[in-house]
């Protein structure tokens, strides 16, 4: 039993107490195991307990720690930056900005936007514009860049009103219309904001490539980033990618946005970053981006007492090496394809899995009302059952957002990149367990309704 000492996450709730961890694996102090299906918060990529990881903290350790990034810079964070620029882009140069968590990177992101138009006397261009449902982190700023109703609704009066535009949501198509034959009408949504907010007082467009825990996965139609890269090109608007949980393997592309071949003029990252072994994140900035702040004042105006410290730097320089080496990228895209095939099949035998969506290992599953394909409502909190059951049984699955924010259910599965077929069958057999408890305790809203009664 945990101490009540602790602020956790539910306070009236009883949490077993991790002893460690071993791959794809945890075990509690009672000596029970589970299979880490979505990698803590879609986080721990490399898995649990990687001796190389380890290793490599404990050397940079031995050297320094810690020092301010005002006084000194360090071999780990320069060599850690040249290593990010390796893998986003062929085309141009990025600088990296190093903090400690994703909010911070979408933060900083943002303040640099403003800034590039500030540093060439454009200071009305101070609004970034955001699409529902969607989290860019829980602090101020990257809350008022959140599309997340549930999240926004405590701290409302403090927040900007960015979110404006809806998201390539095509399972719940806005304008009730069917791809390609809507056009992307979606993406010309943003279109449109421009013009009526006007593209003056714009800084720049933020958007997760793949919508993570505000949407389960909410993957667009092939042709959306071109659409929104042309768009924020023709109102000179900035294009802000938030690769937080995204990045670096975890859709079976190192960034995201590679699967529709488009380059962003900020990146975030973070989870991955560090692999759960560190706090770390970062914001990489195009050289475009830059060369204004270069030739100005010469400074970025955000920074954090831990940012760049030589630990976290060393530890995540050490993750993207173990990615490289064990071609984890390569792999998410082979155990993310037999796992949406075996995950199709449960969909058959479930009428409630109204959706699967998503790519390489961050894959979405939307429940719905099996004969409506209603969302969900929020008061019967079928989600919460959904991730209590499969804990109970030895399974972790993270909870998400989905339908309208507010009502909806969902849960995403992002196992570490390192998983085997044989542990993804293994996955998949706990999954079938709980959703056939899951099934045969249906709440009784989803057991009724005929197929007339249809609503979204």
């Amino acid at each position: 039993m945990a101490s009540a000492y602790l602020i956790k996450p539910h306070l009236h709730r009883t949490y077993p107490i991790v002893q460690y961890g071993k791959g794809i694996y945890l075990y509690d102090t009672d000596g029970k195991k589970y299979i880490d299906g979505c990698s803590g918060a879609v986080t721990a990529n490399l898995g649990h307990g990687v001796q190389e990881i380890i290793n490599a903290m404990n050397k940079q350790a031995k050297k320094v720690a810690f020092v301010y990034r005002s006084q000194f810079t360090s071999e780990a964070a320069e060599a850690l930056a040249e290593k990010l620029n390796k893998h986003i882009s062929r085309h141009t140069h990025y600088w990296t900005f190093l903090v400690n968590s994703g909010s911070e990177a979408t933060e900083t992101a943002m303040k640099i936007a403003i800034q590039y138009w500030q540093e060439q006397g454009i200071n009305g261009k101070n609004k970034i514009l955001s699409r529902w449902l969607s989290y860019h982190g829980i602090t101020l700023g990257a809350l008022s860049m959140s599309g997340h109703p549930t999240r926004r609704v405590r701290f409302v009066p403090l927040l900007e009103e960015f979110p404006s535009v809806s998201p390539p949501y095509c399972y719940r198509c806005p304008y009730h219309c069917t791809y390609p034959s809507c056009r992307l009408r979606c993406a010309d949504e943003l279109e449109e904001a421009i013009i009526r907010i006007g593209a003056e007082h714009i800084a720049a467009f933020i958007a997760e490539p793949i919508v993570g825990a505000a949407g389960a996965a909410i993957t667009p139609p092939d042709e959306y980033y071109k659409r929104i890269r042309n768009i924020c090109d023709r109102h000179n608007i900035l294009f802000i990618a938030d690769e937080v949980m995204t990045g670096l393997g975890r859709t079976g592309k190192m960034f995201a946005l590679e699967h529709w071949n488009v380059e962003a003029d900020i990146v975030t990252l973070g989870k991955g970053l560090g692999a759960g072994y560190t706090p770390i994140a970062a914001t990489l900035a195009s050289e475009r981006v830059m060369e204004p702040i270069l030739y100005g004042s010469g400074v970025v105006m955000s920074g954090h007492t831990l940012s760049a410290n030589p630990l976290s730097a060393a530890t995540a320089l050490a993750v993207l090496e173990f990615i490289e080496k064990h071609q984890l990228v390569q792999n998410a895209n082979k155990i993310g394809g037999y796992l949406f095939e075996q995950l199709r099949s449960l969909q058959a035998s479930f009428g409630w899995i109204g959706d699967i969506r998503g790519k390489g290992l961050l894959i979405g599953m939307e429940f719905v009302h099996p004969k409506t394909k209603e969302m969900i409502p929020s008061s019967l909190a079928f989600t919460d059952m959904v991730v209590t059951i499969a804990q109970k049984n030895g399974l972790l699955v993270y909870p998400s957002a989905s339908g309208n924010g507010k009502d909806g259910a969902a849960i995403i599965i992002a196992p570490p990149l390192t998983m085997n077929q044989e542990e993804a069958a293994e996955f998949v057999d706990l999954l079938t367990r709980s959703f056939v408890e899951i099934d045969h305790d249906l709440p009784t809203w989803m057991k009724g309704k005929n197929h007339h009664d249809n609503g979204q």
